[in-house]
């Protein structure tokens, strides 16, 4: 709804209301009037009229201000809020709640928008149970699945930590907005889960924080690289976490509209190299990156869908004392979603991504992005990344849907390299779950999936899951 359709409703508004303080032939003979009614009953019948109609008025107006340019979210989508003109708000978790129309605080529209999301799962793993505290209990993390176990293990676990909260803004300047997202959940914060035993406490993290100025945006987000859009709806956190480009994080990016359905993001993004030494599969963060990670995406909207396609160049670099190496990382990821069906109530979304040294995009830094080792010649061997997912999406009926969703990663270490054996090598799931939407808002579902990992030193682990989750949008 645009400003000139708001700026004539006012007009309308005030029209009215005017209008009706004008003197009329009915103040003194209402026109129309029975014979027996009164001045007294004729006055108090067209005030009656006039506030009937300034009422639906002023509806009307409330209703072209809340479709008006607002912030939205999912996982998102959360939406994106990518800075593309051309990006559309997704549903990477299910339906997003329309926000509500905020209120004033000076002359900036302040918005608060979450969810309540509560999971409760049943895991059974082939080989080994894993360690408590683990975040592999929380939701699906390939890379926490025991391997080389001697015995099945089984757990249970419910929590509420996915729980979601979100402030936007919206402040006039320059002849145009400047708009504001702070979003925070309990699950991403590291360190800070609470006892299961008592009362159940976790910290509140940040996940989102940026500002938004016609084409610029500044401040932590989902990477360029990533197509939010294309994550399927899920009971769990991720979901297709192995296959999936999935990174948040500081940025300076710029949106240039190549046409009404086409639109370039380039960005510089914060950098960070991780790696594994040849005798520890421990992934090490190293903080001595120089120059910032560059991105690029096109992305075409059209009839039904949108299609992304997405490149990362970085510099790698490791400073170990007194040695040090550099090395050029680079990737390329195609992702998209596309509508069918009647009303397009199914959905097709794909993610395909390849390159090397881009292991922490990857699967929540699923491998690594280099073996670096300093006790030998000190070099950046750079790890070889294949990841990709499908995913279908059946609308059955309004309120009921259901996702069927496939999920793949390899890594492939250099050759003549000594790797640590229990690095990770591949990993691979399928699931499929059930939502019901009984009222707006509310989103019921139940999820199964198998996920599998296998190491360098061949050997494997394989989960089994049940899933359900209940979240409340606001």
């Amino acid at each position: 709804m645009g400003r000139r359709r708001l700026r004539l409703l006012s007009r309308r508004l005030g029209g009215v209301v005017a209008l009706g303080l004008l003197p009329s032939p009915l103040w003194a003979d209402p026109v129309g009037a029975q014979p027996f009614e009164s001045r007294e009953a004729a006055l108090e019948r067209r005030l009656a009229e006039l506030e009937q109609s300034v009422a639906a008025l002023r509806a009307e107006l409330a209703a072209a201000r809340q479709a008006a340019p607002a912030a939205v979210d999912n996982e998102a989508r959360t939406a994106m809020m990518s800075g593309s003109p051309t990006s559309r708000p997704s549903r990477a978790n299910g339906p997003a709640t329309p926000p509500g129309d905020g209120f004033m605080a000076g002359g900036t529209r302040v918005r608060l928008n979450g969810y309540i999301k509560a999971v409760a799962s049943a895991s059974r793993y082939d080989d080994g149970t894993v360690p408590p505290g683990s975040l592999g209990k929380d939701f699906y993390l390939p890379q926490t699945i025991p391997v080389g176990g001697t015995g099945r293990g089984h757990d249970f676990a419910a929590q509420a930590k996915q729980t979601r909260l979100w402030l936007t803004t919206e402040t006039p300047a320059g002849g145009d907005i400047i708009r504001a997202h702070l979003e925070f959940d309990f699950q991403t914060a590291p360190g800070t889960q609470g006892s299961q035993r008592t009362t159940n406490g976790y910290n509140l993290a940040l996940r989102r924080g940026f500002v938004r100025y016609r084409r610029w945006l500044v401040g932590q987000e989902w990477s360029n690289f990533q197509y939010v859009a294309a994550l399927p709806e899920t009971t769990d956190f991720v979901g297709t976490t192995e296959g999936t480009v999935f990174e948040r994080q500081m940025q300076l990016r710029y949106t240039l509209p190549l046409s009404p359905s086409l639109a370039l993001s380039l960005s510089a993004e914060n950098a960070e190299t991780s790696s594994e030494t040849p005798t520890s599969p421990l992934m090490v963060e190293n903080d001595s990156d120089r120059l910032p990670d560059a991105t690029a995406r096109l992305l075409l909207s059209m009839d039904g869908g949108e299609v992304s396609l997405a490149a990362l160049v970085r510099q790698l670099s490791i400073e170990s004392g007194s040695v040090s190496d550099h090395a050029t990382g680079w990737g390329v990821s195609g992702a998209g979603k596309i509508g069918f069906g009647p009303a397009r109530r199914h959905d097709l979304r794909f993610m395909l991504s390849y390159g090397r040294g881009i292991g922490r995009y990857l699967g929540l830094n699923f491998a690594p992005d280099v073996i670096f080792n300093p006790a030998g010649d000190a070099e950046l061997h750079l790890v070889r990344n294949l990841a990709g997912f499908v995913a279908v999406r059946i609308g059955w009926t309004d309120k009921l849907r259901s996702t069927l969703m496939a999920s793949y990663q390899m890594a492939d270490y250099p050759s003549g390299t000594a790797v640590p054996p229990g690095s990770n090598a591949r990993a691979q799931s399928m699931a499929a779950n059930l939502f019901w939407t009984p009222i707006p808002g509310l989103d019921l579902g139940a999820e199964i999936r198998h996920g599998e990992r296998r190491i360098v030193s061949g050997a494997s682990g394989q989960l089994d899951r049940l899933e359900l989750s209940a979240k409340y949008g606001f």
